[in-house]
């Protein structure tokens, strides 16, 4: 979308997109040969018309599967979003943990990330050690798995060291919103160290914005653990098969997930800036 609509909903002062990527110049940022899928390029002026048209502060850059381990694009992207007071990094590293860790801290890295849908890092066997390779840098692990694995997943991301953020929903069944899947959210949150992202429930939905097939998701997990969930776009929306959703109709939806204007401020700036570091608003 080259001009995003903006949302109906004033968001508040400091607010964060805490889930997008940033793709190209492919001449300077080349794509890993063994990507699951090659995105057009979304350069980081493109994605600050999205800030502009919500009202946006902050954002996560979230290393995406094409780059694989080389986080290059990623870090220059964030350093041109304002560097780690405006944008923090979940990034994608080698096995044993990042090569540089100081260095990366202070690019603006909080967390590292494991992709199992998409590929392209760590495989999902590997989530143990990776959280073990960034428990003392006090970083988290951001997991993108499919239903079934991260159903089948939470008695061993309940024994991690490390915090764990789930990506999108959980991938939540729109034709079952409260079933095993929520199931196995609210069993995480319950245990006081997960979180997760309210981003991307248009993928698993099988209708148009607002997406009301995964509503009763989001709301659930609102009603039940409000100060463990952050939100994003997932812009630029990569590997979208059905139509581009407005990133303004994203966040108008968030807002018809909470109960109250409390509830959206925390979602949007007060937990974020918990989870990633940022100065509190």
């Amino acid at each position: 979308m080259p001009h995003p609509r903006p949302a109906r909903v004033r968001v508040p002062d400091g607010a964060c997109d805490s889930h997008i990527h940033v793709f190209g110049p492919q001449a300077l940022f080349p794509f890993a040969q063994s990507r699951g899928y090659t995105p057009p390029e979304a350069p980081v002026e493109a994605y600050r018309r999205v800030q502009a048209a919500l009202g946006l502060a902050r954002a996560v850059i979230v290393q995406p599967s094409v780059y694989g381990t080389d986080n290059a694009c990623t870090f220059e992207a964030a350093r041109q979003l304002g560097g780690p007071e405006r944008c923090r990094i979940v990034a994608v590293a080698p096995p044993g943990g990042p090569r540089d860790p100081d260095g990366w801290r202070e690019a603006g890295v909080c967390g590292i990330r494991i992709n199992a849908v998409a590929g392209g890092g760590p495989p999902i066997d590997q989530i143990g050690a990776a959280a073990a390779a960034v428990a003392d840098l006090g970083w988290h692990v951001q997991l993108y798995l499919p239903r079934a694995a991260l159903i089948e997943a939470v008695p061993t991301l309940l024994t991690l060291p490390t915090a764990v953020v789930i990506d999108h929903l959980g991938d939540p069944d729109p034709a079952d919103p409260t079933g095993p899947a929520l199931v196995a959210l609210q069993r995480l949150l319950d245990g006081g160290r997960a979180w997760v992202k309210l981003s991307g429930g248009y993928i698993a939905s099988a209708l148009d914005a607002p997406w009301p097939d995964v509503a009763p998701t989001a709301r659930a997990l609102a009603a039940t653990h409000p100060d463990r969930l952050v939100w994003g776009t997932n812009w630029p929306h990569p590997v979208r098969y059905r139509a581009m959703p407005e990133d303004g109709d994203l966040l108008d939806a968030l807002a018809e997930w909470l109960d109250d204007e409390a509830a959206f401020h925390r979602v949007l700036v007060e937990n974020p800036a918990h989870l990633y570091g940022f100065a509190r608003r």
